[in-house]
């Protein structure tokens, strides 16, 4: 037959503008937002959000190293004032915010110091308070401090303002040398600075995100630091730095899965025009694939487009399997009435291998389900639909066909099938011996490396941040009810410490403790002594101690204002540095003000939660519990739904195969491989998560495909000899391909790879032996 690939060049041309217009058009998304699953109860909902969207993600923690103290100190310093004219960051805090050398900010707390300072102590204006408080001045004025002294102790001897400052400055375990943070727990020449920024955008935000890191290794370059190294990390680093990796890998896998496929291809098939007609039903289910997660999720994430491009070694099958089963001059008919049945059913079973995938209830891997299951579909439906008459009219067939004297011994050891019980029942004795554990929280969905996630807490216990790990969160429908929710909390958690007797909480921040409400501020105006009773207390104060009369007036007048001047509000501090230490305790979210209440260590949270949890409002959170019960609905949900897919594609086997025989051959040929590739992945040591559940299932649905066409019955040797290099040349693909992803650097992609490559080379092996027939009886079966 004369060649006619005239169609099939415009075929292939069409899926590529296709493919390249899809590509364009949707843009993929790297940031891991859109990857978080939702929450299943009122605390996980609020601590994803914050992951999401939250201020805390926007922090950037920062480590100096490598030099001496004093050289630490200047760069720190150096770093701060460069990085305060940035307007990409709105806070650039190394300790010196403990100076409060803001004067507005000053201004502002010396002015309502009698409305912020925590102590009652400092309300106290009778005749014994204030004649301890007069003697302290006195003290003040005969040292060295005198200056400080007649500037704010005459007109605060009660020491409001000293105890409002105590309350506002961070509450960090690092140590201030020369007026900057510097971790506590290093070794004599290690010392490391400290610094901790706040970027005006989200951590998750990528694409406002990308450019801080930038600015800040600037910024360290332009102190000329020598031999000093700089550490980032923070939500902020590790978004930007996992979406650069998954560029990277995605890159990777790209360029990796083409040149392992045209390679397979080329050695098998010897032509370019195969090459062509392969291609064309990849592209165009690469394109529907890229539309319906578009449609369905709103976006593509590129952990999604990296697993859909591996895919192309599974999605190429149904093509490969059309030509390699094809006799030169054959129609294509005759090539369809003996392959069709099977391929739809193993695509069928294919798509059903996804179903766990797509139904998990996770965002990320329902993302990958459905790219997967769309490319297989529509890559199926090409190859039965649209390829047929092009391949005929372009006459491409294998090259080397028919029986060969190497496959024939190969088809013998089928005689040795027996022996296949060995390795299954030393799988089985190795899931009965050290069964494998099932990860207990969400980190195998993170991009992030652990060696990256383990600077982070180290950079997070050395400037002591607070534990957020477990966390109070208090909701209100306005931030005065914020505050004064927390301010009702105050005296429960100074009960339950007394009472129980035992070490339930150390130290919290809040922002009532900052900030105390308008209805706390006006009570305490309340208490404060009008202008007579003031005076007469001030009068037998000063009896016997050499002030002179008028010496407190100054105060006398201060305390009349605040018994009138309106109460300082969160508002009022917009503009000052201490609205950077508010603004993570207080803020607004859709639903209303939140409020966040960090407790420093949290070592009985039953208690905590018993004595919290029935207060209007709050929400008493362990994080690693929460996402621990996250796991366990999801994995509950994708085992529920893997069940049902596995169940529903048992069903159809029945009704479609009606024969015991060979539905035995296929059941023993996945079942074998779902015994062995489990004890292969216990025995690396290391526990299985979600993504080894669901590509467990992905991986019974190749085997089912190898099985069945393997199982299938076949008119002669040369037919057999057909599937067993097309099945051949598909394993090759889908291992290699899969195989890429081992080298990728984003974690969930690397067991991604390992675990399919490894279950894909076991499905042709265990379906070759288990599910082939015996040459000797070949003739019967097709009877």
């Amino acid at each position: 037959m004369r060649r006619s690939p005239k169609q099939l060049a415009l075929v292939l041309l069409a899926s590529i503008l296709f493919a390249a217009t899809v590509l364009f058009l949707i843009p993929l998304r790297t940031d891991m937002a859109g990857f978080l699953p939702p929450g299943q109860s009122a605390g996980s909902r609020f601590l994803l959000r914050e992951v999401r969207d939250g201020v805390a993600s926007s922090f950037i923690t920062a480590g100096i190293e490598g030099a001496p103290v004093a050289e630490l100190a200047r760069i720190s310093r150096d770093m701060q004032a460069t990085l305060n004219r940035d307007s990409r960051f709105s806070a650039v805090l190394n300790g010196s915010f403990s100076t409060i050398g803001n004067e507005t900010l000053r201004d502002l707390l010396f002015t309502h110091r009698y409305l912020l300072a925590p102590d009652a102590k400092t309300r106290d204006f009778s005749r014994r308070a204030l004649t301890t408080a007069f003697g302290n001045v006195l003290d003040g004025l005969e040292s060295a401090a005198e200056p400080l002294v007649i500037s704010f102790a005459l007109r605060d001897p009660t020491g409001a303002f000293t105890d409002t400052l105590k309350q506002l400055r961070p509450d960090v375990q690092a140590h201030l040398t020369e007026g900057v943070w510097f971790a506590s727990d290093r070794a004599p020449g290690q010392e490391r600075t400290l610094l901790l920024f706040r970027t005006k955008a989200g951590g998750m935000d990528f694409a406002a995100q990308k450019d801080a890191p930038a600015a800040i290794q600037a910024a360290f370059a332009a102190t000329h630091p020598g031999p000093a190294r700089l550490l980032l990390s923070g939500p902020a680093v590790l978004a930007v730095q996992s979406a650069q990796t998954m560029r990277g890998d995605i890159d990777l896998i790209t360029i990796a899965s083409i040149l392992i496929v045209t390679s397979v291809l080329y050695w098998r098939f010897r032509s370019l025009w195969v090459l062509a007609a392969i291609g064309a039903p990849f592209l165009i289910s690469l394109g529907v694939a890229m539309i319906v997660v578009r449609l369905c999720f709103g976006s593509v994430h590129g952990i999604a487009f990296g697993f859909g491009m591996t895919m192309l070694g599974v999605s190429l099958d149904y093509p490969v399997l059309l030509i390699g089963h094809r006799d030169v001059g054959e129609g294509p008919e005759a090539t369809l009435r003996r392959i069709a049945p099977s391929l739809r059913l193993a695509v069928l079973m294919a798509a059903l291998g996804l179903s766990g995938m797509i139904l998990c209830g996770l965002p990320g891997l329902a993302q990958l389900g459905v790219f997967a299951a769309t490319g297989l579909l529509t890559a199926a439906a090409v190859t039965l639909l649209l390829m047929p008459r092009l391949i005929v009219a372009a006459d491409l067939a294998p090259v080397i066909s028919g029986p060969s004297a190497p496959l024939e011994r190969a088809e013998r050891l089928r005689r040795l099938r027996f022996l296949c019980a060995a390795p299954v029942l030393g799988a089985l004795a190795v899931l009965i011996v050290r069964p494998p554990a099932l990860i207990t929280d969400l980190s195998a969905l993170s991009p992030v490396p652990p060696a990256a996630r383990a600077q982070e807490a180290e950079l997070r216990r050395e400037l002591g941040t607070p534990q957020s790990a477990r966390l109070i969160a208090v909701h209100g429908d306005t931030p005065e009810q914020v505050l004064e929710r927390e301010e009702a909390m105050h005296p429960v958690l100074a009960r339950v410490v007394r009472v129980v007797r035992m070490d339930v909480l150390s130290g919290v921040q809040d922002a009532a403790g900052l900030v105390p409400s308008v209805a706390l501020q006006h009570q305490r105006q309340s208490l404060l002594p009008d202008d007579a009773v003031l005076e007469s207390a001030i009068r037998a104060a000063q009896a016997g101690l050499p002030f002179q009369a008028d010496s407190f007036s100054i105060f006398c007048k201060d305390v009349a204002a605040a018994r009138t001047m309106p109460p300082l509000t969160a508002q009022m501090l917009a503009d000052t540095p201490l609205a950077q230490g508010i603004s993570p305790l207080l803020f607004q979210r859709d639903d209303g003000w939140w409020g966040l209440i960090l407790p420093a260590d949290v070592r009985n949270m039953a208690v905590l939660q018993s004595a919290l949890g029935p207060l209007p409002g709050v929400l008493v959170m362990d994080l690693n519990a929460e996402l621990r019960s996250l796991t366990a609905y999801h994995t509950r949900l994708t085992l529920l739904w893997s069940l049902a897919g596995s169940t529903l594609a048992l069903l159809i086997l029945f009704a479609v195969l009606r024969d015991i025989r060979r539905l035995l051959k296929v059941f023993f040929a996945v079942g074998a491989v779902m015994v062995i590739l489990p004890a292969i992945l216990a025995l690396r040591g290391e526990p299985l998560s979600l993504i080894h559940l669901v590509s467990i299932q992905f991986v019974a649905g190749v085997a089912l495909d190898y099985a069945l066409f393997f199982a299938r019955p076949q008119l002669d040797g040369a037919e057999r000899a057909r599937t067993i290099r097309t099945l051949l040349t598909c394993n090759i693909m889908t291992v290699l391909s899969f195989g890429c992803l081992y080298f990728c650097h984003t974690p969930l992609l690397r067991e991604i790879g390992l675990t399919i490559s490894c279950g894909a080379f076991l499905s042709l092996l265990s379906g070759f032996m288990l599910a082939g027939q015996k040459p000797s009886v070949a003739a019967t079966d097709a009877a």
